[in-house]
């Protein structure tokens, strides 16, 4: 009786059976040369089966996400809705449009993930949802559906910091060991840490202004490549990636910003004005007005891609070279992890991996599609900071999302201190702008 009440109440339990009857009358045990019972295959997959399930909810900006993960890194569903066209016809975020849009989706990703994932809001162990940064009135459509959710169904909340997760995603598909060095690079960030632990992170150097993906988007819009017509339905980002491919940046010279600042900060607001000088002065010479194509595009966007490379090459190399100078990272077994929708851009991929190769560091990047904003990386930072024992809390009083927030203890101004010299490595750098990506 036992047994059968044990079966009924658990849709887990019932869905093992269901295969479990397949199986038995259809599996050879290549170890025993028999047919496998149905005891031994319902207590192995009893054994195997997660004991922690976490939904991750994400609306730091302008895609709607959730997922599903168990505490062995099994993604279970996942769904997620972009508003890339409408802000491309926009220009840009418009955050009360991003935030209507999150409301009009939020509810329906959730149920499509949980649909997928076969796991019904009663078997969840926590929810996770992203609080900081972000976009205040994107943030606060998660946060408003997640708190209903887990007073609902009396669940923990794990509130969840944005760029913590992305460090972290890594860990869900490669066995990493703390400490490693981060950089994460997108839309709204540039950022260089040393992750020790979860939630344990030492910031070495970050945007002084905007960050690369933002610089990337507004050269884009200056250019209207939204009009070019393998481009048109392109974030900003992946036009200038793509365009740059058919272009010779030494068509047009700029310069990596703070070559003379011994520091780890970042800079792309130089690079936004100088790409920008450099379009008006073109749209003269060819006679255009602003919002038409300029003959040169693929040029002018290989030059700034790869001063965006460069520029995020020298930082990142003075990072490594500094955590192996202080002890912070030892150099028989460092890792860089590159993280962010910037990632994803393949030219800079390769360029810092020729930092790594010089520097003898292993260089780890999450798949494209877990670069940019996902659920699957806030469900496995919850699942990360259940196994911790951080933040997960039991009640919600007085929680609020934070627009901006900054990530660990920040230690740039030593880093400045030292003031390393790095060396150059143009000549390879040189050599990837003539490889065809």
């Amino acid at each position: 009786m036992f047994w059968v009440q044990f079966f009924s109440r658990h849709a887990s339990v019932q869905k093992i059976l269901a295969i479990s009857c397949v199986t038995r009358r259809t599996s050879k045990s290549v170890k025993h040369g028999r047919s496998v019972c149905l005891r031994s295959i319902f207590f192995n997959s009893v054994k195997y089966y997660p004991t922690k399930l976490v939904l991750g909810i994400e609306t730091s900006c302008d895609d709607t996400a959730a997922a599903v993960v168990d505490d062995t890194g099994k993604i279970l569903g996942e769904a997620l809705h972009s508003q890339n066209e409408v802000h491309l016809k926009t220009g840009g975020i418009i955050p009360p449009v991003a935030q209507q849009l999150h409301r009009e989706n939020i509810e329906r990703i959730v149920k499509e993930t949980l649909y997928v994932s076969g796991i019904s809001l009663d078997e969840l162990s926590a929810v996770a949802t992203t609080v900081k940064p972000g976009l205040a009135l994107s943030l606060g459509v998660g946060l408003e559906y997640s708190l209903k959710l887990v007073d609902k169904y009396k669940k923990p909340f794990i509130p969840i910091h944005h760029m913590e997760a992305h460090a972290l995603t890594i860990r869900l598909i490669n066995q990493v060991e703390f400490p490693f060095l981060v950089l994460l690079i997108s839309g709204g960030h540039c950022i260089l840490v040393v992750a020790q632990g979860v939630s344990d992170f030492l910031l070495l150097g970050q945007s002084i202004d905007i960050a690369p993906g933002d610089m990337l988007d507004k050269v884009a819009r200056r250019l209207s490549l939204t009009k070019h017509p393998e481009c048109c339905r392109m974030s900003g980002g992946k036009a200038i990636e793509h365009l740059a491919q058919q272009g010779n940046r030494l068509h047009y010279e700029l310069r990596a910003p703070m070559r003379h600042h011994r520091n780890c900060n970042f800079s792309f607001s130089g690079l936004c004005f100088n790409a920008t000088r450099i379009i008006m002065q073109k749209e003269k010479e060819e006679g255009l007005q602003e919002g038409h194509l300029l003959s040169c595009v693929t040029d002018i966007a290989a030059a700034v891609q790869h001063a965006v490379a460069l520029h995020i090459v020298q930082r990142t190399h003075r990072a490594i070279l500094f955590c192996i100078k202080s002890g912070i990272l030892s150099q028989t077994n460092a890792t860089l992890v590159v993280s962010g929708g910037v990632a994803s851009n393949q030219y800079i991929r390769r360029a810092l991996q020729i930092v790594t190769d010089a520097t003898n560091f292993n260089l780890l990047c999450p798949p494209p599609r877990l670069c940019t904003d996902n659920g699957v990386m806030i469900a496995w930072n919850g699942i990360e900071r259940m196994r911790a024992g951080l933040g997960v809390l039991h009640s919600t009083d007085g929680i609020r999302y934070e627009p901006k927030a900054s990530l660990g203890i920040d230690i740039s101004e030593q880093v400045g201190e030292v003031a390393i010299k790095v060396p150059s490595l143009e000549v390879s750098l040189n050599e990837l702008a003539t490889i065809n990506l």
